[in-house]
């Protein structure tokens, strides 16, 4: 049995006061069970200026602010040392100093580690961030074990949607979990074969569970959506950054094809990488365009344009999990996506699957549901996976 948890938390701070992604999302449920639970709970980030360890009441006050019930505080004089960032995240590094049982320059983690915590916790990296040789080599001298979630292997199998530096640093990241970690938690099946196949060609295989993320049916709010898009005919719609893996240009060929006849496509999403083709397309996009690209949006906003689309198009050509499609189906949405494994082990039967290599099929479910009263606002039998089953598979036994 552990003695205490310890909970990565430097990607939260480090994206503090952008729209939480879905790895966001992960780290925050674990810290919002980690403190409901007994076992004591620990908090570690990675600052600009070193380490800091909170402990329970710190976790609480950071989770606060997180979710927006309590306003972050004034920068503090060390955040003024460092010129040029962010402000949002200089008023977080400087919150939680204030709150901090403890902190310390990076090459003293090993003692206030070793110092503040019981032998035996368990240390646990849920975000990719932080996954450095001095923080798991200093777990393991503070007699700590350590859990990894991998929420997937893209940039090393597809290094082309990858931006320019980034795939060689998460090469070096996963060797680094596969020599030091004591248990990997992996998002899905398909991603624990395709993880594990990669970490074969580098020795032994760390232990390893499998355990679907958490889902939560998303709240809808039409009154949250500008006037000024609010869609008045059927329309579609895709979410996601727009980035080369999750596959854009294959939406606007087909609506080229399509042509003026073609119903509404919303894509809905921040703008990401090595994508110049497409951002060159959607600039030179027409007023009254059948494409619409739309970014920024709250949640309650997002969920109320895919629960009245017709359908949430999916094209993405590698996922490790899959959260729009998932979201949609909770929000009683149909959906059609590529035929990638992951999905079908995740949404089951309750999805359209249609591969990219086949674009005819894409163009008839299309042309057929546009002419369909979509299935948003009903019931709909689709259960998607939940943090109790998650953490009851990820928790028994420690």
């Amino acid at each position: 049995m552990i003695t205490a948890r310890l909970l990565d938390l430097t990607r939260s701070l480090r994206r503090t006061g952008r729209m939480a992604t879905g790895v966001d999302r992960v780290e925050r449920a674990y810290l919002d069970h980690f403190i409901n639970e007994e076992i004591p709970a620990f908090g570690l980030m990675r600052t600009a200026l070193g380490y800091v360890l909170l402990d329970q009441e710190g976790l609480i006050a950071f989770q606060q602010r997180l979710n927006g019930d309590l306003e972050w505080g004034p920068v503090d004089a060390l955040s003024r040392f460092s010129k040029g960032r962010d402000q949002a995240l200089m008023q977080a590094e400087s919150d939680v100093r204030r709150q901090a049982l403890a902190r310390c320059l990076p090459m003293r983690l090993r003692r206030m580690l070793q110092r503040q915590l019981p032998a035996g916790f368990a240390y646990y990296n849920t975000g990719h961030s932080n996954l450095t040789e001095r923080v798991l080599n200093s777990v393991k001298y503070a007699s700590g074990t350590i859990d990894v979630l991998i929420h997937d292997v893209i940039p090393l199998e597809y290094p082309e949607y990858q931006t320019p530096n980034t795939v060689d640093p998460f090469r070096d990241k996963m060797k680094r979990v596969q020599r030091l970690a004591d248990r990997v938690i992996y998002n899905s099946q398909d991603t624990r074969c395709r993880t594990e196949n990669v970490m074969r060609n580098w020795g032994k295989v760390p232990a390893g569970i499998v355990a679907h993320l958490g889902t939560i049916v998303p709240d809808a709010d039409p009154a949250t959506i500008p006037s000024e898009m609010q869609p008045t005919s059927p329309y579609f719609i895709t979410v996601g950054t727009i980035e080369p893996r999750k596959n854009h240009v294959f939406l606007l060929d087909l609506w080229e094809r399509l042509g003026p006849d073609a119903p509404l496509l919303l894509i809905c999403g921040s703008r990401g990488w090595n994508n110049k083709v497409v951002f060159d397309r959607l600039d030179g996009l027409q007023k009254n365009a059948r494409v619409r690209e739309i970014a920024g949006l709250d949640d309650g906003a997002l969920a109320a344009l895919v629960q009245g689309s017709a359908g949430l198009l999916f094209p993405s050509h590698a996922e490790g999990f899959g959260l729009p499609p998932i979201e949609a189906l909770l929000l009683g949405t149909r959906v059609l996506c590529n035929d990638l494994t992951v999905l079908r082990e995740i949404l089951g039967e309750q999805a359209n699957f249609a591969p990219v290599s086949e674009p005819e099929l894409w163009l008839k479910t299309i042309q057929s549901w546009k002419n369909a009263p979509p299935t948003a606002n009903k019931d709909t039998n689709f259960v998607g996976p939940n943090w109790t089953d998650h953490f009851k598979t990820v928790l028994r036994l420690r």
